[in-house]
């Protein structure tokens, strides 16, 4: 009897035994196909995973060019060295970033390794092919970026900190994206140090990463709610102030605008009508515009993206959904994003996906890959979104955006003044131009400037609708 039950416990010690290695050999094969199917091609792209390095040593990285076929970054191979050529060091820092084997890899240099490489998808075959028979000259990217515009947004930049988007509403090929301060990627290694520990965070992309509130830019949306919003009333008399559930919203101007109605507030950037109005528009509606323009949500892009943000389906109370719709309180955004809520406006309400690549190339001049457009969302119908073009318009016409204004060119805008913790205002305009047809959106922010949107962002605005007008082969 004692060897019968002895008997049992031993078996019962193995089949526990047995199955914690089943449960052990079952959670190993889980996370291996997890990292396989997860994870493996994440690092493999790491901008530290040496072993991407192999070929560089025996590849001649593609060279990166503008839309104009001007080359602004190659490889140059001699005896003992295959290197890196930044022509033009600090004004592509951000855009397309950097290889270096001490630092990694950043931006399209990043993004498109493999191809700049001429690496298939990665395969175990593909991977032992790279690392035995490495091809001798890797294919080139062509951006939409038009090089002259891009060193003109960058002299408008300079000596500031902020970003500039220039971008074309219709086709969604970005012109120009500059973040300031930036850096020199032609030498990194003598000034590393220096960047790393800069209080200026120069390495930060503020275009895409940069997340500010967005001040009096983001009425645009709210005025797309307002005309959402059955019945509201659009007449308002505006005194210079109005009290929220216990808070006072103020004006720029003490004095008040009077009697006026959804246009003039837009016009006149009134903060009272819009923090009132919105307590009938509704926390959800404002919410759903906003997220109808991609705030809220990840965008698909070439560079690594902040997501914008409307806390919207929190708890709101009224004195935070007023100050939401005036760009203040919890809304933060990107002024990418900014850029394309002014170029879904201006392409009768719908926003494009944002293109930085245009096409890569082979070394035999073979177009192996090309972007085309694509709508990403209907912000609203063409008949509301000509209406606020129209009231865009009379903001530079005859409203706070009257630095924006170009002889014989209409531009339509919206400025932004936006209050942070640190006291020095951010100072926004975004718009387009032509307002008849449309080949230009932008949106210009000056961070901490402590200057209205009209002083600051604007005049930088109509000087790059100029460049940008008289130069681009559209």
């Amino acid at each position: 009897m004692n060897k019968n039950n002895n008997r049992v416990k031993e078996n019962k010690r193995i089949i526990v035994v047995l199955a914690c290695l089943c449960t052990m050999l079952v959670v190993l094969i889980g996370y291996l196909s997890y990292f396989q199917v997860f994870k493996a091609q994440e690092v493999k792209n790491n901008a530290y995973n040496k072993r991407t390095w192999i070929n560089e040593e025996n590849v001649l990285r593609g060279s990166i060019l503008d839309r104009n076929g001007n080359v602004l970054v190659y490889n140059k191979k001699t005896e003992d060295s295959n290197k890196r050529y930044y022509k033009y060091g600090r004004l592509y820092s951000h855009v397309i970033g950097y290889s270096y084997r001490e630092y990694g890899k950043t931006g399209l240099e990043l993004k498109y390794n493999n191809a700049l490489l001429d690496i298939s998808d990665s395969t175990a075959l593909n991977d032992l092919k790279s690392l035995i028979l490495p091809t001798s000259i890797g294919n080139d990217l062509k951006l939409t970026i038009d090089h002259n515009l891009q060193e003109k947004s960058r002299s408008l930049l300079e000596g500031k900190k902020g970003a500039i988007v220039a971008m074309n509403p219709k086709t969604g090929e970005v012109y120009s994206m500059v973040s300031m301060p930036d850096f020199d990627t032609s030498n990194l290694n003598d000034h590393w140090k220096g960047i790393t520990e800069s209080e200026d965070s120069p390495l930060l992309n503020r275009a895409t990463q940069g997340l500010y509130a967005p001040g009096s830019v983001f009425k645009v949306i709210t005025t797309v709610a307002a005309l959402d919003t059955p019945a509201l009333d659009n007449e308002y008399k505006c005194s210079g102030t109005a009290k929220i559930d216990g808070y006072t919203f103020k004006d720029y101007s003490s004095r008040g605008h009077g009697n006026i109605t959804l246009e003039d507030a837009l016009r006149l950037s009134c903060n009272t009508y819009y923090v009132d109005r919105v307590q009938y528009i509704g926390k959800d509606r404002l919410g759903s515009t906003a997220d109808k323009f991609m705030i809220n949500s990840k965008i698909d892009f070439d560079l690594p993206m902040k997501s914008s943000s409307f806390p919207y389906k929190k708890s709101l109370s009224k004195t935070e959904l007023s100050a939401s719709a005036i760009g203040q309180g919890e809304v933060l955004v990107t002024p990418l994003n900014m850029a394309m809520v002014a170029s879904a406006i201006a392409n009768d309400g719908q926003m494009v996906k944002p293109i930085l690549v245009k096409e890569i190339v082979s070394k035999n001049n073979r177009i192996l890959e090309s972007y085309s457009t694509e709508v990403i969302s209907d912000v609203t119908s063409s008949i509301k979104a000509n209406q606020i073009k129209d009231m865009m318009l009379k903001v530079v016409e005859s409203g706070t955006g009257t630095n924006a204004k170009i002889k014989n060119v209409k531009v339509a805008g919206k400025t932004g003044t936006a209050e942070n913790p640190s006291g020095k205002s951010h100072s926004w305009f975004i718009g387009f131009a032509p307002y008849d047809d449309p080949k230009i959106a932008i949106a210009v922010i000056l961070e901490e400037e402590g200057v209205t949107g009209g002083t600051g962002a604007a005049p930088i605005a109509r000087d790059i609708f100029i460049h940008g007008l008289n130069n681009i082969d559209f």
